[in-house]
């Protein structure tokens, strides 16, 4: 019992890791795409070429993964295919249309709301129903996000980054309830097909004309020092794709998707400091005790989801030790 406890908390711990390094990771992003979309770039040329470049950095390794196992793909695809298209396209794209209106950290914080849309798709699918402190936490979070899109002060608000910042919250609740089904996929194979079907989506959707398709080859600015496009182009493939989604993908089947969720909240940490060091955007204190609020409603719904799962599990095992009579009473003779 003490082996598969320590098991246990050594799978928690790298798990951990793992959650902080893919929400280190995603953090960058809207930083580094901000650099891109100020050059003249357009949301959806910088998001397909982000997800096709990393689906190119993962190819090779994902192919070793499945080893030669073709069949776990066709008995997958819809998972691959919602994967690619809910969790990378519409959260991806929905985040980066919502930095060209509105700051970094705010279009995140919207997103990060994400959390209570996979409360209610528990209750309304799964039927584990919110209780009181689930609610509560929800009112919070909805205070702090007043308070980082500064409502009450009378500022200005785009109404096109809140509905880009609410298309991104429905893509980031899709990505944490996919990433944790249980299933034989790889981790490496999931992202790398979700990432070449979200890739070719857009490709489909901007030869058609759904999406603006503009980009460039001018140089990208960060805090005054200019850099070749490529440079931000490369690190948004390889960090804040590649090894993201598979980092996000590894930690929420370590982890579960309540906990895993949980632990990616500090994204929004990560991305405060990632926009200060990289495009030198300040958050004011309105905007910090706002983000507090959301952090901490968000994590009060988790809290409540916790002892939900925990009644759960208590009627589960009542329900076992009902039955344990009946299952162990030996079978009855027959007369011959």
């Amino acid at each position: 019992m003490t082996h598969d406890a320590d098991h246990k908390a050594a799978i928690q711990a790298q798990g951990f890791v793992v959650a902080l390094i893919s929400a280190a990771a995603f953090g960058m992003s809207g930083s580094l795409a901000r650099g891109l979309l100020d050059a003249g770039w357009s949301p959806a040329a910088a998001v397909t070429l982000r997800v096709l470049g990393a689906f190119a950095i993962l190819a090779i390794p994902a192919y070793r993964a499945l080893r030669g196992r073709w069949h776990l793909l066709a008995r997958h695809w819809s998972l691959l295919v919602g994967y690619g298209l809910m969790a990378v396209v519409v959260a991806q794209l929905g985040y980066f249309s919502a930095v060209e209106h509105m700051s970094v950290s705010s279009a995140l914080l919207m997103e990060y709301t994400s959390p209570v849309l996979v409360v209610l798709y528990m209750w309304f699918i799964h039927k584990e129903r919110p209780n009181k402190m689930t609610w509560i936490g929800i009112a919070i979070a909805a205070g702090g996000l007043v308070l980082v899109l500064d409502l009450l002060s009378g500022a200005a608000v785009s109404s096109a980054g809140m509905m880009w910042g609410a298309v991104a919250m429905v893509g980031g609740a899709t990505y944490f309830i996919i990433s944790a089904h249980e299933n034989d996929l790889p981790p490496l194979v999931l992202a790398a097909g979700g990432l070449l079907v979200g890739g070719l989506g857009l490709s489909l959707a901007g030869a058609f004309g759904v999406v603006e398709m503009s980009a460039n080859t001018n140089p990208v600015l960060y805090r005054s020092t200019e850099v070749p496009w490529w440079v931000p182009m490369f690190l948004l493939c390889l960090v804040t794709a590649a090894i993201a989604y598979v980092a996000g993908i590894v930690a929420s089947r370590l982890l579960g998707a309540r906990v895993a969720s949980f632990v990616a909240l500090t994204e929004v940490l990560f991305a405060i400091g990632w926009a200060w060091f990289l495009v030198g955007e300040a958050t004011g204190p309105v905007q910090l005790v706002g983000a507090a609020l959301v952090l901490g409603g968000v994590v009060v719904v988790k809290l409540g989801e916790r002892e939900i799962e925990e009644s759960l599990e208590q009627s589960g095992a009542t329900e076992l030790k009902a039955l344990q009579p009946v299952i162990s009473r030996p079978p009855t003779a027959t007369l011959a």
